[in-house]
């Protein structure tokens, strides 16, 4: 059965879904002609929408804030920064860095060995991740090291298991180890 043929199926069994209000996203307001420029962009600037961002692990939330501004994230269709207003969207999230940009013009750094970002309609994004830790938390020597080690049992000859995590471990180590650089 094709999609086309379920969609029709799930309408005829529940007509009120028809009547359910989409969620579209619309264009930026247009400011008016009346305004300079350079008021515009105060305007912009002084009234930054916020993110409230959740970014948890399965043992302990790790960040949780109203005030962000933007969010980078490393998705696997690429880089993408995420303010509010942002389409609703579910990206999954490759090995790399997430900085949160905070209001106060700070920002805070984690690295997180993948997960998931969901982006939602109300301007809150939420990151879930098996593991993630401060940025400041790594030092290049140890991340070489442990590349070494890993690189030396990937191209050894155990199992085909001990092999496969090796190569997933240096996959993240590598990650990081671009980012710490």
């Amino acid at each position: 059965m094709n999609s086309l043929r379920i969609a029709r199926s799930a309408l005829r069994a529940r007509p009120a879904a028809i009547k359910a209000p989409l969620l579209r996203r619309g264009y930026a307001e247009v400011v008016s002609d009346k305004v300079g420029i350079s008021e515009q962009i105060l305007r912009i600037l002084l009234t930054r929408p916020q993110i409230k961002l959740s970014l948890a692990l399965p043992h302990q939330s790790v960040y949780k804030s109203q005030d962000v501004v933007q969010v980078n994230i490393p998705a696997e269709s690429g880089e993408m920064g995420v303010l509010a207003n942002h389409v609703p969207s579910i990206e999954q999230l490759k090995p790399g860095l997430v900085e949160v940009i905070e209001e106060s013009g700070g920002s805070k750094q984690f690295f997180l060995s993948g997960g998931f970002a969901i982006v939602q309609p109300n301007s809150e994004l939420s990151i879930n991740a098996v593991e993630g830790f401060p940025l400041e938390d790594f030092s290049i020597e140890s991340v070489r090291s442990q590349i070494s080690e890993a690189q030396k049992i990937a191209g050894g000859s155990g199992s085909e298991q001990d092999i496969a995590e090796a190569k997933i471990e240096l996959e993240v180590l590598e990650s990081l180890q671009a980012v710490l650089k």
